[in-house]
């Protein structure tokens, strides 16, 4: 009896044991939810208010998110962020976008990533949401001198980004020319798949021109995705690639046809917000969804909201001519162009570390960023010039847009504003 006694209270004692680990276990399984959350919402929080506050473009928000993240917040180091730069300026899509989502990834988790995508996102999709609306529902109020001031500021805008993109990516002969023949290449065959064979040329062009020198110095990224986790992302993102455009074939559906145009063109935009728009305007235009009239004219307002240029497809699904449209369509549109960026770096990441050391990868994109340049050389002529600048008064507007941006650093809000003004004042002068 004694033993058994011994057994007994060895049985209770090992009982007492497990139970005492399990409710620890538990609780820190509950910790760590709650510091998840808490530390979703900070994110949140944090990209909220640089999603009302951060005007000036893709290169401007990277400054606003090294400022707030590494400067003043301390959630990364420097190496870690030129990293995330490094790493969304090879993938396409939008960079600031990216680098956010990337930031949101390494603090909470994926639930991190998509607090920080909708902080950032969410003012300017309703800002250009409600926009659209207006034009849709009060058109007529809208003075339509001032609609074509928005559009002929489009002129300046993506004027000023072809300049400062060609003045940090095109700094050679080499880099040169392939601007130049992929701005001829994308006018000649002017749809999404010319946008791909322009970027796939430029890539294999890159390959066999340029010799990049290796970097060694590096930071690891504070981000923990297995391989396992990031191939099956990469898997989602090139199945969704190929497999939309067949779903459409086979149950034709207007919303799935709408999801596939734009996710296409999320998936295949290299060289950041402004290079999107030959691809949008290829998606949306010919098909009869938006007036071309429309789309020039979100596009302007797009450069008087914070945040990223992406949120333009909210513009544009709350504009739809078919269904979907209003808020159902600004809903479905700006999801679909932003799952692929999603995709994409969570997919990446974990490969990343190897990949960024690979010459061959950079010489490829030395050449596909030069050819990005060409690309939007020739959306500057058409759509953009050919569809706004139709006089003297046009040129002269677009002329001293471009001014106020490049040389007296005006803030694109103000310079959009001041030329829908304008271009109502023309209207009713002229």
């Amino acid at each position: 009896m004694g033993g058994l006694s011994i057994f007994d209270s060895e049985n209770r004692l090992f009982a007492n044991r497990s139970g005492v680990e399990w409710m620890l276990a538990t609780e820190n399984e509950v910790k760590r939810d709650r510091d998840a959350i808490a530390n979703a919402w900070a994110v949140l929080l944090a990209f909220l208010r640089l999603g009302l506050t951060s005007f000036g473009g893709p290169i401007a928000h990277l400054g606003y998110f090294r400022e707030e993240f590494v400067t003043r917040r301390r959630w990364l180091s420097e190496r870690s962020y030129a990293d995330l730069v490094a790493l969304c300026q090879f993938l396409p899509g939008p960079a600031s976008s990216q680098v956010g989502m990337a930031i949101g990834l390494s603090r909470a988790g994926f639930m991190g990533a998509v607090a920080a995508w909708v902080g950032f996102t969410l003012p300017s999709a309703v800002a250009l949401v409600l926009f659209a609306l207006s034009i849709s529902t009060w058109g007529d109020v809208i003075p339509a001198g001032a609609l074509h001031g928005l559009k002929v500021v489009a002129v300046a805008v993506v004027a000023q980004a072809v300049w400062g993109m060609a003045r940090s990516l095109c700094t050679d002969t080499t880099r040169i020319t392939i601007a130049a023949f992929s701005a001829c290449i994308a006018q000649l065959w002017p749809n999404a798949w010319g946008q791909v064979g322009v970027i796939a040329a430029s890539a294999v062009v890159g390959l066999a021109m340029f010799k990049p020198a290796r970097d060694v110095t590096h930071d690891p990224l504070p981000i923990s995705i297995s391989r396992r986790v990031g191939g099956l992302l990469l898997g989602a993102f090139f199945i969704l690639l190929a497999g939309l455009p067949l779903a459409v074939q086979a149950w034709p559906n207007q919303t799935l046809a709408v999801a596939g145009a734009f996710y296409r063109a999320g998936s295949l935009v290299f060289g950041g917000g402004h290079v999107v728009l030959p691809l949008l305007q290829a998606a949306v235009v010919p098909s009869g969804w938006v007036t071309n009239d429309t789309f020039l004219a979100g596009y302007g307002a797009a450069q008087a909201v914070p945040g990223p240029l992406f949120t333009f497809a909210a513009f544009l699904g709350a504009s739809m001519t078919v269904a979907p449209s209003g808020w159902i369509g600004a809903l479905v549109c700006l999801v679909a162009i932003f799952v692929p960026s999603f995709l994409l770096v969570a997919g990446t990441l974990p490969f990343w570390e190897q990949l960024r050391r690979n010459v061959r990868t950079q010489a490829a994109l030395a050449g596909v960023n030069a050819g990005v340049v060409g690309l939007l050389l020739a959306a500057l002529y058409h759509p953009v010039w050919t569809s706004a600048v139709h006089g003297p008064a046009d040129f002269g507007l677009a002329v001293i847009a471009f001014v106020a941006l490049m040389f007296w650093k005006l803030p694109p809000w103000l310079v959009v504003i001041c030329s829908g003004a304008a271009g109502w004042l023309l209207s009713v002068a002229l």
